[in-house]
């Protein structure tokens, strides 16, 4: 039970590493295609309204960036497990 314990506390070291410049960095503004698409539609339509908004602006555009690769990791990693425990499942038949 000792590999499952350490690798929940993994899990919560990898998520507060990622939640703690959440909360503490502010200021970090670097454009990507998301706010060149925003500004190209908005040049096009002047009038646009969007119909759908975020209920948390993340502090900073850089942030947005770095939630996204937090989720593809954490799906990497369950996939992985995953996959791993079926294999090693397939090899004790």
């Amino acid at each position: 039970m000792t590999l499952g314990r350490n690798l929940c506390f993994l899990m919560a070291g990898v998520v507060l590493l990622a939640v703690i410049p959440l909360i503490f960095v502010t200021g970090t503004e670097f454009p990507g295609a998301d706010g060149l698409a925003e500004e190209a539609i908005f040049a096009l339509r002047p009038g646009f309204e969007p119909w759908a908004s975020l209920p948390w602006e993340p502090p900073g555009g850089e942030t947005e960036s770095m939630l996204f690769v937090l989720q593809a990791a954490l799906g990497a990693g369950f996939l992985g497990y995953y996959f791993g425990l079926r294999r090693g499942e397939a090899g004790k038949k």
